[in-house]
């Protein structure tokens, strides 16, 4: 089996720019969703990655693999990405960028909560557990106080970022404990927006109308979703768990809820009080706690 090598200087950048990329992310998905309904978006996305990852794939000279006995795993890890999206695209539509990014962005506490019944080796230690509650806290802190935020608080939205969240932690399970583990980033990726496409489009009706207001803004803030981000950092995130150590890949995780937070108040002026902050931190130290060895 191949050995996963000690995080170094490429790893490390290459981590930051992906983090820094997913919290531009989350504005790009608000602003879209005012041009295209949440859902349906989410399945156009995923529509535009099955025909950018077919393309990648073949101008590398790899055929997808349809192997049978990863077949059912390919299937789930598809169904549970478009649950993840469903949340995310729905949660952007109704409330800030920075709830949501405390919120979704707690994917790792949930992830170490049940990978101490699941995955051997992972068991909670005392640290693990301190980490676990002070994140645990930022988050419920966070759904329960609706005051002082100078923008939307929707506890529709903040649920469906939980669901969202709910929905990483399923596909990296999936990833993990299944046969689709054994096949290339690429075909791990090309299972997940094959599937998700039509069920998210196929959701989507049950939403109200596909198009809002569709401007040229609109139309290229989908294609860096479909080309940068799904295309493209989603990729990288992959390799990168196949070449470095998952535990120092995870490390970093914390970044994601600080990035997506200074976004939000950075390109949308959305208010951050001081409050907001102290939940940051408590999802933030607590990650980091989760993931220290």
């Amino acid at each position: 089996m191949h050995s996963r090598q000690d995080m170094d200087a490429r790893g490390t950048a290459a981590l930051i720019a992906i983090f820094l990329i997913l919290a531009v992310n989350q504005v790009v998905i608000k602003l879209t969703n005012d041009g295209l309904q949440p859902v349906f978006a989410a399945g156009l996305r995923s529509a535009g990655g099955i025909v950018v990852l077919w393309l990648w794939m073949r101008a590398r000279g790899q055929r997808p693999d349809f192997a049978p006995g990863v077949r059912w795993a390919g299937v789930l890890a598809g169904l549970i990405f478009a649950v993840e999206f469903l949340g995310l695209f729905i949660a952007l539509d109704l409330t800030t960028v920075t709830r949501v990014s405390v919120i979704f962005y707690s994917m790792p506490v949930w992830m170490a909560l049940t990978a101490h019944f699941v995955l051997p080796g992972e068991r909670l230690t005392p640290l693990r557990l301190l980490g676990l509650g002070l994140a645990f806290a930022g988050v419920v802190w966070a759904i329960v106080d609706r005051t002082g935020l100078g923008g939307e608080a929707s506890l529709v939205g903040d649920l469906a970022a939980l669901v969202g969240a709910f929905g990483w932690m399923g596909v990296s399970l999936v990833a993990r404990l299944t046969p689709i583990s054994r096949q290339s980033p690429e075909m791990q990726m090309f299972w997940q927006v094959l599937v998700s496409a039509p069920v998210l489009i196929g959701a989507s009706v049950f939403f109200g109308p596909w198009i809002r207001y569709v401007t040229a803004a609109t139309v290229g803030l989908m294609a860096f979703q479909i080309v940068v981000v799904v295309s493209g950092v989603f990729l990288a995130w992959f390799w990168l768990l196949t070449r470095y150590k998952a535990s120092q890949v995870a490390a970093f995780a914390f970044l994601s809820p600080i990035f997506g937070v200074g976004m939000g108040w950075l390109w949308l002026g959305e208010e951050v009080t001081a409050s907001f902050l102290v939940k940051l931190a408590l999802v933030a130290v607590g990650i980091v706690l989760i993931n220290r060895r």
